[in-house]
């Protein structure tokens, strides 16, 4: 493995459980509390330079992962490496000097920007905190210059984020997220909340601002459309378990895992408009209070087998970096067929 395609992030058996709140009626009773289990045991490396998507339904755990990778929510198990570094048992002052590393971008640019905060505060809070300004007049110099590269003019950093539309917001997220020089942003669905036309505005900014600054990114979206004109590989997420992982190329263009095979089906060809067979997945999603045995995703899955309901299936090499979960994988079952 050469420099460039060594790790800086690597993911070892990662998982995340919530523990459910109890009312006092059910505390004194002993009611034993419901568990959500987020993310289960989630491995895989990230390459420095490259863009990894990551994909599937709401609720499947995708934003739950990205926060847990920066301990914004804690790892319930399993291990973040980060360039060598296991910060998973780091304390809160030296896990602080590494987020100046790693930084994310949130998917409501309404929400995640404090509306008693000015442009220049929002954005120039990270320079405060890692210590990299030494007065405010520095601030303010560094502040210009990042707003003015993700396409606002300095002369609106001190305005409040009321005073802006919802994809100037979104800079401005950006913005503070690349103030102090990260190397690793998670992108947690950065334009699902934009117009369509504002949202390829914002993709190409980054696509810009990864190759100016060197950056990695974990991308995370529920539009595979975005996540191929995006990445270099991508993961797909069900229900909190990692089922299907490889090249962009790969995955897409021949996915392996029935639940791939079905989000492939939903996306529009632009191509060949109505030629793509859909996959019609029957039932919703099963809740992750009360996760099926065995593969999850039997419960909708149309070539699922009575293996499937009681045998947790691992995850297999289909390929070259490519790897998928499923007990039919040697068969070359694809649910795509059953609907030609």
């Amino acid at each position: 493995m050469t420099e460039s395609q060594s790790p800086l992030l690597s993911l070892d058996q990662l998982s995340k459980t919530y523990i459910g709140r109890r009312s006092l009626v059910e505390r004194l009773m002993r009611v034993p509390p419901t568990n959500v289990q987020a993310v289960n045991q989630v491995s895989f490396d990230i390459r420095r330079g490259e863009t990894l998507g990551l994909i599937g339904e709401s609720g499947c755990g995708k934003s739950t992962l990205g926060r847990s990778i920066l301990r914004l929510h804690e790892p319930s198990s399993g291990k973040v490496v980060y360039d060598g570094q296991d910060i998973t048992g780091l304390n809160p002052q030296d896990m602080k000097t590494m987020r100046r590393r790693m930084q994310i971008i949130f998917q409501d640019p309404y929400a995640s920007l404090n509306p008693r905060r000015s442009v220049v505060e929002l954005v120039g809070l990270p320079l405060k905190l890692h210590g990299l300004a030494k007065n405010d007049a520095e601030v303010r110099e560094k502040v210009a210059y990042i707003i003015e590269r993700v396409g606002l003019k300095a002369n609106q950093m001190d305005r409040y984020p009321h005073q802006f539309s919802g994809g100037q917001r979104q800079r401005i997220g950006i913005a503070r997220a690349l103030v102090s020089h990260p190397e690793f942003i998670v992108c947690d669905e950065p334009v699902s909340a934009l117009d369509v036309s504002i949202q390829a505005q914002i993709i190409q900014l980054l696509q810009e601002l990864k190759q100016e600054m060197g950056l990695t990114y974990l991308f995370i979206s529920h539009d595979i459309s975005v996540i191929g004109y995006l990445s270099d590989r991508v993961a797909v997420m069900y229900l909190g378990d990692l089922v299907e992982l490889g090249p962009v190329e790969s995955v897409l263009n021949n996915p392996r895992h029935p639940y791939t095979q079905s989000l492939m089906s939903a996306a529009p060809d632009v191509d060949q408009p109505g030629k793509r067979d859909r996959v019609q997945l029957t039932g919703d999603l099963p809740s992750p209070m009360n996760p099926p045995s065995g593969c999850k995703f039997h419960t909708r899955c149309p070539v699922a087998i009575d293996r499937c309901k009681t045998e947790v299936p691992v995850i297999e090499s289909v390929g070259e970096g490519h790897q998928a979960r499923c007990h039919r994988l040697g068969e070359q079952i694809s649910v795509l067929n059953l609907s030609a």
